[in-house]
């Protein structure tokens, strides 16, 4: 009988992690954006062909991620687009996410101007030739209206190796979270602008210019900021 009973657990447990699975599916290929409500449990029950105590377990496990957000009284709502694990410092789940990109615009402009300076003094010639690449295979990810954002963390992130600052790459974290907000509020707005930067950017570190590469990466992250602040008046 005790077999019994574990075995319907576990068929429980595996129902609500596939639904949970189905249901961050259903989130991004809708696709819902950031701060839009998704159907009532009735509804998605109907959808996924499963009890609504099965909708409440997966809704609980996204909103445990940082994905969802239940207001009582209004219905759930997305908070985020990318899991937490996506979201190493835990920044996704904050109530006002427009203001919480701001501020992490705002760091990255106190840092990675340097970052890009030092890479443009210390990068090898192997570093560089993976810096194109990656500024290469993000502009094309970016121009197909594919995902581009993992390969943009990339090129981010072998910036700050190249600057063979120890204590700059434990900051990649952060321009993980920032890169990753960014996209998730803006939704693609600044094409052209991000791949004439990151062209800039790589020119500049390539011709061993820290002068040139620092003002590319204000200009970059000067774009950034600009849009963010445009999204964060139209929530105001």
């Amino acid at each position: 009988m005790a077999g019994m009973d574990r075995r319907g657990e576990q068929e429980k447990r595996l129902l609500g992690e596939q639904t949970e699975e189905a249901l961050m599916a259903y989130i991004l290929q809708v696709p819902f954006q950031v701060g839009q409500r998704i159907p009532n449990e009735f509804e998605l029950a109907q959808r996924f062909g499963v009890g609504r105590s099965t909708i409440r377990e997966a809704v609980k496990g996204l909103v445990s991620k940082g994905i969802l957000e239940v207001r009582r009284g209004s219905g759930t709502y997305v908070t985020a687009t990318r899991l937490a694990d996506q979201d190493p410092l835990g920044l996704s789940g904050l109530q006002d996410r427009y203001k919480s990109a701001l501020e992490l615009l705002d760091v990255r402009l106190l840092l990675e101007p340097e970052i890009a300076a030092l890479a443009a003094e210390y990068a090898t010639e192997g570093e560089l030739e993976e810096l194109k690449k990656l500024c290469a295979e993000t502009e094309q990810l970016y121009r197909d209206g594919k995902d581009h954002i993992p390969k943009d963390i990339q090129f981010h992130t072998c910036i700050a190796k190249c600057s063979k600052n120890r204590v700059v790459e434990t900051l990649v974290p952060l321009i993980h979270t920032a890169v990753t907000t960014f996209a998730d509020l803006t939704q693609r707005a600044l094409l052209e602008e991000t791949i004439q930067t990151h062209r800039a950017i790589v020119d500049a570190v390539a011709d061993r210019d820290p002068v040139g590469a620092r003002c590319a990466m204000t200009m970059h992250l000067t774009y950034n900021r600009q849009a963010m602040v445009r999204r964060y008046k139209e929530q105001q």
